[in-house]
């Protein structure tokens, strides 16, 4: 029996408010070979999720206008699909990262696309 590989390709939600990061964003995780999904909020995230059944990962902004901020969002996605990854960011919240559920990671702002990278592949284990 050979070693476990990945042959689904690694979902990623990006939820950031801010366009110009968003696109960034994206573009960054696109780059490095995973397929990724974008929201602008909290309430399309959730949408999506409960669209799609192959996100693994969601990296969302902390400080988001709408119903749920971050924290919200990361507590709502652990409490409906626990086994989807969490990664938040901000550039505001660097305090209050115990707010997130047990497993959720945080990076500060401005993050470094490597350590996002390196970061989904950890938790993906891929």
């Amino acid at each position: 029996m050979g070693t476990f590989a990945r042959q689904d390709p690694v979902v990623v939600l990006v939820v950031e408010d801010d366009s110009l990061l968003r696109m960034d964003a994206v573009q960054m995780i696109e780059e490095a070979g995973f397929q990724v999904l974008e929201a602008d909020n909290a309430d399309q995230a959730i949408a999506l999720l409960e669209q799609r059944s192959d996100i693994n990962v969601v990296f969302t902004d902390i400080q988001m206008p709408g119903s749920m901020d971050g924290f919200k969002l990361a507590h709502a996605i652990r409490d409906r699909w626990p086994p989807v990854k969490i990664i938040a960011t901000s550039g505001y919240f660097l305090e209050m990262t115990s707010n997130l559920p047990e497993g959720g990671r945080f990076i500060a702002k401005p993050y470094n696309i490597e350590r996002i990278t390196a970061l989904i592949r950890e938790m993906m284990s891929v």
